[in-house]
């Protein structure tokens, strides 16, 4: 190999152990497109994983900044020289991509590509994804960024050694994404078993005092016109029996962390869920977050909760026009807050009337987590929710 066989080795022994060190999904993509381009000094590297429909499930790039990104557009379609290295399950190296019948061009933000190596990465007989590097680079006194590489007239920076070596890497990257993907489903089959157990627990429980809540209604509704104190008395324990089948009911939803959080993490949930509720009401449902990294799973599902709550208020009981939800940090911390134009209510009388809108729910999942919550509002200011809990 080009790097010297100690150089070389040693390479590839970090990229393949640094594969192994992740379960997700997302984070093993990642960490084989930054690998494959470490490894054979590319400009840009990145990984695609079809979907059934033309398109892909997940692309990943490794030498493209955030900004040029999202200027990009879409996610590519199968077409061209990807379509070929997985329709096909065959390598391309090429000296310009940008000259070969296949190409069908790229977004103005693309930036440009020239010389290419990809290959497919199989799992069996079956192409689980596309791995492609392009614009070999050289060292230029050791300090990136590098200079394209000199090319031999009509031929391609990138050499038989390289491709040989994202060959090896390929090899290693599918069985790297083989067990991430029975990881997840691993922990998609643990997931819903526990919650078909909470299930049939929530149906017991939950039946049984709907039952018993039925059968007091109906003593109630004999006993109102000859013996109306009885009659009240039947009607408070009607009361009672509701509270405790709501209980119940919360409980069992406690216990059920979102799918989604574990997937996609706080940041990406919260603003999927806005835009969700955006689209499904006439208020204007609004989302920003600031420097928030991962949190402590239980710290996440707490300002969920929270978040999903006080969104509920807001656009359930509030009259909002306008209901904006950010996070942000703040010191060692990381704070939530909710905030709609709606009519707003004076906190202390809702406690008086027992009517808590969740507040009491909020608070203990805020202390529940080491964290604090504040409520503003009056009648006609609007409500300001806000929550910090520690970390982020």
């Amino acid at each position: 190999m080009s790097q010297g066989p100690r150089s070389g080795l040693a390479a590839v022994s970090s990229a393949l152990l640094a594969m192994s060190r992740h379960l997700e999904v997302r984070d093993v993509l990642k960490t084989i497109v930054a690998s494959a381009r470490e490894l054979l000094d590319a400009q840009y590297a990145a990984l695609g994983v079809p979907d059934d429909h033309g398109g892909f499930a997940q692309f990943v790039v490794d030498g493209v900044s955030d900004e040029q990104w999202k200027a990009i557009g879409p996610l590519p379609r199968q077409h061209g020289i990807l379509a070929a290295m997985l329709h096909e399950a065959r390598r391309e190296r090429l000296a310009d991509v940008r000259k070969d019948p296949r190409f069908e061009g790229w977004p103005s933000a693309h930036p440009e590509m020239s010389d290419f190596l990809g290959l497919p990465i199989r799992d069996g007989d079956e192409v689980i994804g596309a791995l492609f590097l392009a614009n070999k680079l050289r060292p230029a006194g050791g300090n990136p960024p590098h200079p394209p590489c000199s090319k031999p007239a009509g031929g391609c920076g990138f050499t038989e050694d390289d491709e040989e070596l994202l060959a090896i890497l390929a090899q290693h990257a599918a069985i790297a994404l083989t067990n991430a993907r029975l990881y997840e489903r691993s922990r998609e089959l643990t997931i819903a078993e526990e919650r078909s157990r909470l299930a049939h627990e929530l149906h017991d429980a939950v039946s049984q005092k709907l039952f018993s809540l039925r059968l007091t209604a109906q003593a109630a509704a004999a006993l109102v016109d000859r013996d109306p104190s009885r009659a009240k008395g039947e009607l408070q324990q009607v009361a009672a029996l509701a509270a405790e089948a709501a209980d119940e009911l919360r409980a069992a939803v406690v216990e059920l962390r979102p799918a989604a959080l574990d997937e996609d993490g706080l940041v990406a949930t919260l603003r999927t869920q806005t835009q969700v509720l955006d689209r499904a009401h006439s208020a204007r449902v609004t989302f920003t977050s600031h420097g928030v990294r991962a949190l402590p799973a239980t710290q996440e599902e707490a300002l969920l909760r929270v978040a999903q709550e006080a969104l509920h208020n807001a656009l359930r009981h509030s009259g909002a026009e306008h209901v904006d939800v950010t996070l942000h940090k703040r010191g060692p911390g990381t704070v939530l807050r909710v905030t709609d134009d709606g009519s707003g209510f004076d906190p202390s009388t809702v406690r008086r009337a027992g009517r808590h809108l969740g507040l009491v729910s909020m608070r203990d999942r805020a202390s529940g987590v080491g964290g604090s919550l504040t409520v503003e509002s009056a009648p006609g200011k609007g409500t300001t929710i806000e929550m910090e809990a520690p970390g982020g």
